[in-house]
This record gives structure tokens, sequence and C-alpha cells, in this order.
């Protein structure tokens, strides 16, 4: 709004002056503005034409505090910030590599007029002190575009999508939609996919994708398709051609990125001990710090440490299902006992605490109170569309199918 204001009134302006003077000399200042006038600058939404802007990124165990003095911010008006950020922006949350600009008078004193935290490519908080002392926050303006992309497997889905040179995550995301679907560790030379995707942009600068509309995935001469629905304005997922989820209601693994080191078995040589006993969970091996995700909704049952289990959380999911989770290097917080968590939700990290040998999580499933193996069993689907919303799926399920079936290989 302040940017196209800017311009709108220097419009005016110049319609006013034109208009007072005759036709040679209109001429000529119109040729001389049009060689000179230079478009407005702004960061964040502020004309920066008149001051000056330094940009900056936050170095290890470097404060904000330090940072605001270093721009000629004093003490007072620092804990005057601070106050005012209390309910917009945790000050101690200020991170190494994270880049501020600092707007500042050009003059001699550069005292700082304005200082913008960036959090992520979109969000950022806004520190203004042109007028007495206010906080907020913004959001720079995100472009999407839409893309389809195609490609032939060679050896993996993750060298196939390189070879395009898109974004990795196409194939990140690709198998989360076909996780339950398709077995990424069998996928052969000659299959194939095709994806329509969001491209996300800031400032003409790729940030990275953003939702699959829609899949197409050739495994053994067979298609499988995913089209992406919104049936409330809080969750969207993906359903096949005639409306059925994709997700079953336990996730495949607890983690995003992961190798499985030791199946599920009734007889193993332990790594630690020596002895040789059931091994009932599957270890995925990953490393340090990964999020360790809840596979279903449920009410954690425990979150814990003990001497063999390390830092533990259990879940209950239902009257049949319980899963738990152990070997983390920290359990996160705000997750213990009787809190209501949700399927994907983070609940620790990936560690090697207790009787462990190296980084995994070490995942249980049991069913009617017997520890089982989970790639065994027959779970039961995630819900299918909506008997009410079948009709607007399908008219949203066609549109996407025909741009999949328009973009030839």
């Amino acid at each position: 709004m302040k940017k196209w204001l800017g311009i709108v009134l220097m419009g005016v302006a110049l319609l006013f002056i034109l208009s007072t003077l005759d036709t040679t000399t209109k001429e000529e200042i119109t040729d001389i503005v049009a060689t000179e006038i230079i478009e407005p600058q702004y960061e964040y939404g502020i004309l920066v034409d008149s001051f000056i802007v330094i940009k900056g990124t936050v170095k290890q165990d470097q404060t904000l505090g330090e940072i605001l003095y270093a721009n000629h911010i004093n003490h007072p008006e620092i804990a005057e910030i601070v106050r005012k950020s209390k309910d917009i922006f945790d000050v101690r949350r200020v991170n190494p590599g994270k880049e501020y600009t600092v707007i500042c008078v050009d003059d001699s004193t550069e005292k700082a007029c304005y200082f913008i935290y960036q959090e992520n490519p979109t969000d950022f908080v806004v520190m203004d002190l042109t007028d007495g002392i206010d906080v907020y926050r913004g959001k720079k303006e995100v472009t999407t575009k839409l893309e389809v992309s195609y490609g032939k497997i060679s050896s993996s889905l993750s060298e196939s999508v390189d070879e395009l040179g898109i974004s990795p995550r196409v194939s990140i995301k690709l198998s989360e939609i076909y996780a339950w679907t398709i077995d990424f560790f069998k996928i052969q030379k000659g299959d194939g996919f095709k994806v329509y995707y969001e491209n996300k942009y800031i400032d003409d600068e790729y940030i990275g994708i953003g939702r699959i509309l829609a899949s197409e995935f050739t495994h053994k001469n067979q298609k499988f398709y995913a089209f992406y629905h919104e049936e409330n304005e809080n969750f969207g997922e993906h359903f096949d051609e005639k409306g059925r989820t994709l997700r079953k209601a336990f996730l495949k693994a607890p983690l995003d990125f992961y190798r499985i080191s030791s199946r599920y078995s009734t007889n193993r040589k332990h790594p630690v001990t020596g002895r040789w006993k059931g091994h009932f969970g599957t270890d995925y091996a990953a490393p340090k710090g990964t999020p360790i995700l809840t596979t279903a909704n449920g009410t954690i049952m425990a979150a814990s440490y003990t001497k063999n289990n390390g830092n533990f959380v259990k879940v209950r999911h239902n009257g049949t299902y319980t899963t738990q989770y152990l070997h983390m290097s920290k359990i996160k917080p705000g997750i213990r006992k009787g809190v209501y968590v949700k399927q994907g939700d983070e609940i620790g990290y990936v560690g090697s605490t207790g009787l462990a040998t190296g980084p995994h999580v070490c995942y249980r499933f049991w069913k009617n109170g017997k520890q089982v193996d989970p790639y065994q069993q027959d779970l039961p689907p995630g819900d299918p569309i909506k008997k009410e919303n079948e009709a607007d799926y399908m008219i949203v399920k066609d549109s996407l199918m025909q741009i999949l079936l328009s973009k030839e290989e």
C-alpha cells in the first residue's frame, strides 16, 4: 500500500507541473523524466530512498540486544522493544545464520529507525522506532507458479528427480504420498512418474515447492494416481481416482528420512549384549536429532526414561493399537502423559539413549496388547472422501487428470 501511494502521489505532482507549461517545455520535461525518474525503493514495505540500509546475519551466540546496541539503539529503548515484543516475538530466539536488516538515518549518527528480523523466507518481525516503539509481524508476498514434471526411473526416484533439475522435495513428497501404495525399495527400471505441483517464489527468487496437486506413478506397468483435495479449510490430503484415501490410519514409518537397520524378529542377536532373544520392534537408523513422528492420532501414555529404552514415548491410539518410540536423544517439550497428538506430530528426536549402539529409533507396535510386526498387519485405511463431498471431489479430480494426460513424456 505504501509503495503504490508513493507512486500515485508522484504521478499527481508531475501532471500538475505539466499542466502549467507550454507544449515544447512539456515535451522536454517529459523526455527528461522518462530517462531520469528512478522507481522508489522499498524494503519490507518501507520507503528507503532517504535512508541507509544495512544487511547482516546473526552470528553464533549473538543476542538481539547486542545487534540493536551496535546500531545506536540505547538500553532503555532495547528494554522497551523487549517489553513490546512479549506477545509477538520471543527475543531470545534470534538464531545464528538468520538475516536481519537495519534501516538507518542518513546522517552522521546512523541511528536505526527500523530493525527487521527475517525468521524464515516468508515471515519477518519489524521493530519500528520512528515514533515511539512499535513491534509487528509481516509476511513477504509469495508467488506460486504451477509446473508439470515427468521422468523415468533408471535407478532410484531421487536420482531421477535430480536429473530433471527440480527440487529434491518432489521425490520426498511423492514417497510420502505413496508410502502405503508403493514399496520404494522395490521400484524398478522403467517405472515412471508425472507430477503437477506448486513452485514458490519470493521477489522472483525460488524458495521451494508447495503442494503436489496431482501425480501419476507407474510401477510394474500399473498406474497409481493421487489427487489433492481439501475437505475443510485446515486439512487436505491425497485420494485416488475413486475417492479412496492413499493414507492408512498409520504412517508407514515414524521418520521422514530413514533406513531400516533391523526388522521385527522373534530371534535376534542383540548388538550390545550379544544375547539371542526376540527383537519385537523395527529399528530405523537416522542422524541424531531427526524428528520422530507419531504414526497415528492418539494419547500419550508415557513420556519417560528407563535404563534399556532410554528416552521413550508410548502412544495409545484406540482400544486396539498402541505404539512406542525408543532411544530418543530427547523428548519434545510439551510431550507428556495425557497429551493428545495427531498423526505426523513431532514427539521427540532420534538419539542413542538406553541400550543402543548408534542413533536410531526402535518403533514398537501393539495390537490387542501383543507386540506385532506392523509390516505384517492389515491396517485400517484412512477415511475416504465424505459422501457430501464426492461430487466436488470428482470435478476437481477430472480437471487435474486432464492436466496430467495433456502432458506427454
